[in-house]
């Protein structure tokens, strides 16, 4: 018997068979394979990766298709062999699910991968996609055949990750599928799936940020967003300026330093991820006062912050000085070069800016909005020439072009966070958009107030986003919702945020795991039919054990009896 699990998916209760996020194209049997530790040795494959592939990531010269191949095959043998889980909550209790192994047992007697041309594997696929660099076709036989198409690496990172999720650790000895024979032909919905990991009010070290690039690859997510300066704190190095993160950031241990970016961005690209900053400007910048001052406006003024920032400290670059843009060629001589052979997109900022904040500056002295909209439009204007000088696309917030009505060109992408209608007013303008909206995606809501305050009207002590956001919500988000056909195509895809007001290292994977996976699915394989959450719990459920075997503090789905009797479904 073979069953099919099209695209979007048909309601199947099957134990064991998750795949996250769910394929465009599977079909499954109930046969047994086993895969053993040399399996993977027998590797045949036909790299044509510099004439063939078309990929989303430049991966540079140190690590060519060879290197990212091996590194791909070496992380799929740890997942199988040492970071594999045995599904036991994910069967009846005290049932006998693991199948014994037969004298003459199929089993894996090699891996073969060819890379492709495009067109020859969009014919292979069940849909036209976008997508292509990313697809894939697995199939793994009854007789332990397994091969892989893809016309990138990236698309063979894909595959190999749905591989393993297909194969389960035995209690006693061994890995084994039960789905066999499988086939699987696959490819993204959106283009851009990503996560936006504020790193400057908490600071999160290299390993850190490197477990968390391990699991958005496991979930096929391929950007990483690091808002990397913020008011509070500016952590990142800049060689030509060494005193702007010694003074900026908390501590000297506390520094991304260009080693450590040499290090995360080549890492991430091996697993299919670019990793790109933000230098968040002109507001969230009080952090570099304590390194030039007179660069600064409305510093840290208290107690009335909130007149003109979003939350303290207090702090904007000033409009109109020669100084801030002096500063602001150093910076971008210095991290531009840097950071383009790893990263397409550069990111601006632009949120919250507090117009009255420029009443302060002795620059300006203004509020008028037809005072501050030219200088706005000169600022973004000088930062972006220089982006593109380096090859790379400029990114802001939605407010630079809705709320402040700066004219942007027209390769900038907007990012939205303030609900969905941003979304259709940004593609009515003719950009390009990465969806966020906090009402579903900001994973720090409903942790409650982290402001000190004595009025009465606070009592409930709940923060300006609450409820928490999880993963049933985060799930039915549809990044497409009011947006006419013809423009579809100018919405990348999305972000969820984790902003660090109250997350640090000790509580950063629970916050974001398995929550962020719900997301990536959405993105991967489109807006999710709500009417099929008892599968989703499901496969989500397994993804987060297999998270957990990847050394990631996930929390869990729900209890174990759940998904082992069946029984949790509300009427």
């Amino acid at each position: 018997m073979t069953l099919s699990c099209p695209l979007l998916g048909s309601l199947f209760f099957v134990f064991a068979t998750a795949i996250w996020p769910q394929p465009a194209h599977y079909t499954h049997g109930g046969e047994v394979v086993w895969f053993d530790d040399n399996s993977l040795h027998n590797l045949q494959s036909d790299i044509l990766y510099e004439d063939n592939a078309q990929h989303v990531l430049n991966i540079p010269p140190s690590t060519p298709a060879r290197t990212a191949l091996s590194f791909a095959l070496e992380r799929t043998y740890e997942t199988l062999h040492r970071k594999n889980i045995v599904p036991w909550d994910l069967h009846p209790q005290h049932s006998a699910f693991e199948p014994s192994r037969e004298e003459h047992a199929s089993v894996v007697k090699g891996v073969k991968v060819d890379i492709i041309s495009e067109e020859s594997l969009q014919s292979k696929l069940p849909l036209f996609t976008l997508q292509i660099s990313e697809a894939y076709v697995l199939d793994v036989t009854s007789n332990g055949s397994v091969s892989v198409l893809a016309c990138s690496i990236i698309g063979i990172n894909h595959a190999l990750s749905t591989l393993t999720q297909l194969f389960f650790k035995h209690s006693s000895h061994g890995v084994y599928t039960n789905l066999a024979p499988v086939h699987i032909a696959d490819a993204p919905r959106f283009a851009h799936r990503g996560l936006n990991l504020d790193v400057s009010r908490s600071f999160y070290g290299v390993e850190h940020i490197e477990r968390i690039l391990d699991a958005m690859a496991y979930n096929k997510m391929n950007r990483l967003h690091l808002h990397i300066t913020d008011s509070q704190a500016w952590p990142l190095e800049v060689p030509t300026m060494p005193d702007l993160a010694k003074k900026g950031a908390y501590r000297p241990q506390m520094i991304y330093s260009a080693k450590d970016l040499k290090q995360i961005q080549p890492y991430g690209a091996l697993l299919g991820i670019e990793v790109y900053l933000e230098i968040d400007m002109p507001g969230h910048t009080s952090s570099i006062f304590h390194f030039s001052p007179e660069l600064i406006a409305a510093n840290n003024v208290q107690p009335h912050w909130d007149t003109v920032a979003g939350e303290p400290p207090s702090g904007t670059m000033k409009l109109n000085s020669t100084a801030v843009y002096d500063f602001l060629d150093k910076l971008w001589d210095d991290v531009l070069p840097r950071i383009s052979p790893y990263s397409n997109l550069m990111h601006t900022g632009g949120d919250e800016v507090n117009i009255k904040a420029y009443e302060f500056d002795d620059t300006v002295r203004s509020s008028d909005p037809a005072v501050i909209k030219p200088l706005l439009q000169r600022f973004l204007d000088t930062a972006h020439c220089r982006i593109r000088a380096a090859g790379m696309t400029p990114v802001v917030w939605e407010e630079m072009l809705l709320h402040h009505n700066v004219s942007l060109g027209k390769d900038v992408i907007v990012q939205t966070w303030l609900g969905s209608a941003s979304v259709v007013k940004v593609v009515e303008a003719g950009h390009k958009v990465i969806v966020g909206t906090h009402t579903h995606w900001y994973l720090d809501c409903g942790h409650g107030a982290w402001l000190d305050s004595s009025s009465a009207a606070d009592s409930d002590y709940a923060d300006w986003c609450g409820p928490r956001k999880n993963w049933r919500k985060i799930y039915s988000l549809d990044p497409l919702a009011g947006i006419p056909e013809h423009n579809h195509h100018l919405v990348l895809g999305g972000e969820v945020s984790l902003w660090s007001e109250q997350t640090d290292e000790v509580n950063l994977d629970v916050m974001l795991w398995p929550r962020t996976a719900a997301a990536a699915e959405v993105l991967w394989s489109g807006a999710r039919d709500m009417s099929q959450q008892s599968e989703a719990s499901r496969r989500l459920t397994e993804m987060r054990d297999r998270l957990v075997a990847r050394d990631v503090r996930a929390e869990p789905v729900r209890m174990a009896w759940c998904e082992m009797e069946g029984g949790c479904n509300q009427s």
